[in-house]
């Protein structure tokens, strides 16, 4: 019986502390951001950026409530070191001065998402890559299904380079800032390079 009572006591110690932690919510800081190719909302946990999305649209939505479900998070509008960083290069970006980005990244997902983001990472400014192409340089050769949903729930568009993914054709496919903003954003990078 004594031995039952300091396992429950345990037991009820372990479950109090991870009930504090789990009580604990996150402060997810959000600005946004006009971009020539519409609104981007821009968000960042602690000292990384964790959000770079197309205001207002669908694919926006779906990624802050993953950051909040798999955070524990709360969403407010406030500036930080991170965001400031985002802004200043964002700008240099669409100026055509920077090709690449120097920002903390906390891409939030599932470890296949997150090797497939790390794929697009590999993708060169003013270049572009089939989603076969990316389905073979992560060793998944025959799973262009998963690796273009993956690349659908990228939550850090434009600094993880999902724009530059494209059909095995060659032809512009499907992206959340819409067709007309991925064709802007390599336009953009195919005349700076």
């Amino acid at each position: 019986m004594q031995i039952l009572k300091k396992y429950c006591i345990v037991y009820f110690i372990i479950f109090a502390k991870s009930l504090i932690v789990f009580d604990r919510m996150q402060q997810i800081n959000i600005q946004y951001y006009n971009s020539p190719c519409g609104e981007l909302i821009l968000a960042s946990v602690d000292d990384e950026l964790c959000l770079c999305d197309w205001n207002e649209k669908p694919c926006a939505e779906r990624n802050k409530l993953r950051l909040a479900r798999y955070m524990n998070a709360d969403f407010k509008i406030e500036t930080s070191s991170v965001l400031e960083l985002a802004r200043q290069q964002l700008d240099e970006y669409f100026l055509g001065i920077r090709r690449s980005f120097e920002i903390p990244l906390h891409p939030v997902g599932t470890d296949f998402q997150r090797k497939v983001w790390n794929a697009l990472l590999d993708i060169p400014y003013g270049e572009t890559r089939s989603y076969k192409e990316i389905t073979q340089s992560i060793g998944n050769p025959n799973c262009v299904r998963a690796v273009a949903g993956a690349i659908g729930a990228n939550g850090i568009s434009i600094l993880i380079p999902c724009h530059r993914i494209i059909g095995s054709n060659r032809s512009l496919t499907g992206f959340a800032g819409g067709l007309e903003a991925k064709r802007i954003l390599l336009e953009l990078e195919t005349e700076k390079s």
